[in-house]
């Protein structure tokens, strides 16, 4: 596994009966996690007095139940390349704005973009608040960001002023991502390195609906249509249960390999739990590179 291990200001402090005890700056989240099928004893204080608390429903989705949390804070990631300032917001299906096990991700794409000794421009789709696009952006890329939602396009701008990245060569497109990768391809636009990180399911601004198993391979070869004649890598992220790494690899390299030539290694990623001293495995990426 893959460890997100960097974070000062985000913290897995304790798991159990299917729910993770999270500290976010200085507040105290529950949050559910169908992962989390054990029921072991809650030693940490926090479950007893959390800031929030999002209960799952039987019927599905959840609501939050709040105590003492403000509308919105910020928590920063800070590695050699940079410092990331997002802010949180928490939503209404239980998320806050930031997935933190992506920084193990981020620290790749930092790595490799400011190592690569050329300039990297990088297209960033279903980009959501915009965690990978500033950690390209202060690598050194322009970014073409995609996501289908405004909303979720105005925060990745909103975190772009608080990372000190307003004037960093960002492009934000709010499109269908397939649609966008089909008029790039008739443009003749071309990428050095593409991150994908798909939903299981969704809508697109015009209805478009999204299912990911019937829709990741052709978007794939789409995207292999706008990769540079010299790429840089390709990313594939996913948190879809039955989706493995080992798959998501093998999908990948059946694309890319035939074309490109490189590598595929693929892996879950996860962060560490503090209280209970193991990692929690919370998606999966792959990761094709182009051989040195």
């Amino acid at each position: 596994m893959l460890l997100a291990d960097g974070w000062k200001d985000i913290e897995i402090l304790e798991t159990s009966d299917g729910e993770k005890l999270e500290r976010w700056g200085k507040y105290i989240l529950v949050r559910p996690d169908p992962q989390i099928i054990w029921s072991t004893e809650k030693t940490h204080s926090g479950w007893f007095s959390p800031n929030a608390h999002y209960h799952r429903s039987k019927s599905g989705g959840g609501k939050w139940e709040f105590f003492d949390l403000p509308e919105r804070w910020t928590v920063s990631y800070k590695n050699d390349y940079g410092k990331l300032v997002f802010n949180i917001k928490p939503m209404s299906f239980k998320h806050t704005g930031v997935f933190p096990e992506q920084a193990v991700n981020w620290n790749f794409c930092m790595d490799k973009i400011a190592n690569a000794g050329r300039p990297i421009n990088v297209l960033n789709l279903f980009a959501y608040t915009g965690g990978a696009t500033l950690a390209c952006a202060a690598a050194g890329a322009s970014v073409c960001h995609v996501d289908a939602s405004k909303g979720m396009v105005a925060w990745a701008k909103e975190n772009a002023k608080t990372s000190g990245l307003s004037e960093a060569p960002i492009r934000y497109i709010v499109d269908d991502c397939k649609k966008f990768i089909e008029r790039e391809i008739r443009r003749g636009r071309k990428y050095d390195a593409i991150i994908m990180d798909p939903p299981s399911y969704g809508r697109g601004p015009g209805g478009e609906i999204w299912k990911l198993e019937e829709s990741l391979f052709e978007l794939v070869e789409l995207c292999a249509g706008v990769m540079s004649d010299n790429p840089l890598f390709f990313m594939l992220n996913s948190y879809t249960t039955g989706l493995s790494a080992s798959v998501m690899a093998y999908l990948v390299g059946k694309v890319l390999k035939p074309k490109f030539g490189g590598n595929v290694t693929a892996d879950e990623i996860g962060l560490p739990v503090t209280l209970d001293e193991e990692n929690l495995p919370c998606g999966a990426t792959a990761i094709w590179q182009k051989e040195k």
